[in-house]
């Protein structure tokens, strides 16, 4: 079982997974490779401002990584167990949706 003081941590990756806009973001990252911030405002359709505030957060709990060229920063999925959680929180999705329309 997790310790006490894991689950905290534990529920704070699961707030900053649980925001759409920086699915969006990561969704983009993980299609694309490395993105800037610019690249990923264009590609998500959200504003660079916001994108910036979301990735700094990603950022911060070492979901995604940085890398500066001149004035331009790179972001790229940092985190190796984000595919696999991925993956299993799209298939029970993917699965609940068939069961509710019974395809």
């Amino acid at each position: 079982m997790i310790p006490n003081a894991l689950l905290e941590e534990v529920a704070r990756r699961f707030a900053l997974l649980g925001d759409p806009t920086r699915l969006r973001l990561l969704r983009s990252l993980h299609e694309e490779g490395e993105l800037s911030v610019g690249s990923l405002a264009a590609v998500t359709g959200i504003g660079r401002v916001n994108v910036s505030q979301h990735l700094n957060r990603l950022a911060l709990a070492g979901l995604v990584a940085r890398r500066r060229e001149g004035t331009t920063v790179h972001y790229r999925i940092a985190d190796p167990t984000l595919d696999a959680l991925c993956d299993l929180v799209c298939a029970g999705v993917v699965e609940r949706a068939r069961a509710l329309t019974g395809a």
